[in-house]
């Protein structure tokens, strides 16, 4: 028994000499599980927060170094879908990108990750899903609710004697004639953005149908016209007093141009939403400013700020498992996380579309529209409904009317064939 167990000891210790050996050369690989790096490339429409917007995407990847976030900001006249349309069709598009809801998400549906089962839609608001909806799956995120109107320089107002808010194209027409007669420009008018004039600006005079829905309807059945459409032709009037009243070259004042124009104070008023807040608090932080609604006639039966969610954050259906997971992950981490919930609220100046994220601190513009929309005073945007890419014509053919190109009834009618064409696509 003593020979076989020294035996078994001198094997042991044979066989565990170069084991030792080998570990003093080379100690063994570490078995710890390590993240795949993933690169995500996101596509972000607010051109107005890019900076704050890669600010977040930076403290994203500090709480999770395996992810590293490309961001490819666009917006004002760039924002066209004509790039993310030939970077999809080449299988080149983002993991996120974003979708505006309706006709564009059934248009877009094969590049529509399902999203139905995410945390973050359990602290939605239920009728923020709605545009992004479709056979009972939910396709976007909400980005936030935005409310645009006139946003108007109280201090200018003061200076130019006008006491009162306009709620008539009449009293507009007064305010703009005593603050000229100050010295002062009452309009800033960016119209080298179609979207200004196609979307936002059209959209009021479909808000001021008696029954848009089905105004919308009639157009596409042909039992109306808005051609002879007197909403439209009011509509012309008020943009005949922007021009009028606005500031030199329209056509070649871009975004950018236009805020500055309202923030360096050489401009009274300027049609635009609530996301241009973080553009006025950099340049001029301390700016005293309101928002009203516009007025298109002397009839405000139906005046009110329009409210709606604009765009929807989508994740790309066509790209890899991998990179799927991680960009649910970050959605869910800027609605759920402290650090998304800050952003979005003190960085963007957002109105979260969310009721997990209070609302303390997101600026004047953004808490009027609050209001107004919990007043009920508000109405939505009517442009999702519109014909796919009909918003592009719109906006081509008052920029040619803005231009002189085309008169009143030339621009009424290119309006109609766009509409006619497009709605029997």
């Amino acid at each position: 028994m003593m020979k076989n167990r020294f035996l078994s000891l001198l094997l042991i210790g044979a066989v565990s000499l170069p084991l030792s050996a080998c570990q003093d050369v080379a100690p063994p690989e570490k078995t710890e599980k390590t993240e795949r790096k993933i690169t995500l490339d996101l596509r972000n429409p607010k051109v107005e927060i890019s900076t704050q917007f890669e600010e977040m995407t930076r403290a994203y990847e500090r709480e999770n170094p395996h992810v590293n976030i490309r961001v490819h900001t666009v917006g004002g006249a760039m924002d066209d879908l004509a790039d993310l349309k030939a970077e999809m069709a080449t299988g080149t598009g983002p993991d996120i990108f974003t979708n505006s809801g309706y006709e564009n998400a059934k248009l877009w549906r094969n590049y529509l990750e399902d999203l139905s089962g995410e945390p973050w839609i359990n602290q939605a608001y239920k009728e923020s899903l709605t545009p992004v909806t479709l056979d009972g799956k939910i396709y976007g995120m909400p980005v936030n609710l935005e409310g645009y109107g006139f946003i108007y320089n109280k201090d200018l107002f003061k200076q130019a004697g006008i006491t009162e808010q306009p709620a008539t194209l009449s009293e507009l027409t007064a305010a703009a004639e005593k603050l000229q007669n100050a010295g002062i420009t009452p309009f800033a008018t960016g119209y080298y953005e179609d979207w200004k004039l196609g979307d936002h600006l059209m959209n009021v005079a479909f808000a001021q149908q008696k029954d848009t829905d089905a105004f919308i309807r009639n157009l596409n059945n042909g039992t109306e016209k808005i051609s002879t459409n007197q909403t439209f032709k009011d509509l012309l009037a008020l943009l005949d007093l922007t021009i009028k009243y606005g500031n030199d070259n329209p056509l070649s004042t871009d975004y950018t141009m236009e805020v500055n124009l309202f923030t360096s104070e050489k401009a009274a008023i300027i049609q635009q939403g609530n996301w241009i807040q973080p553009m006025i608090d950099q340049a001029s932080p301390d700016m005293n400013i309101g928002f009203m609604p516009i007025p298109i006639n002397d009839r405000p039966l139906k005046e009110a700020l329009v409210v709606s969610v604009p765009n929807y954050w989508a994740v790309n259906k066509q790209s890899i498992p991998e990179k799927k997971k991680e960009a649910k992950k970050f959605l869910n981490w800027m609605v759920l996380s402290e650090q998304g919930k800050r952003f979005m609220t003190e960085e963007f100046k957002f109105i979260p579309a969310f009721k997990n994220i209070k609302t303390d601190d997101i600026g004047p513009l953004a808490e009027e529209t609050l209001r107004n929309y919990k007043d009920g005073n508000t109405v939505p945007s009517n442009w999702f409904h519109f014909p796919v890419e009909i918003r592009e014509e719109f906006g081509a053919a008052t920029q040619l009317y803005v231009g002189k190109q085309l008169n009143r009834n030339q621009l009424l009618n290119e309006y109609q064939k766009s509409w006619e064409r497009f709605s029997k696509e």
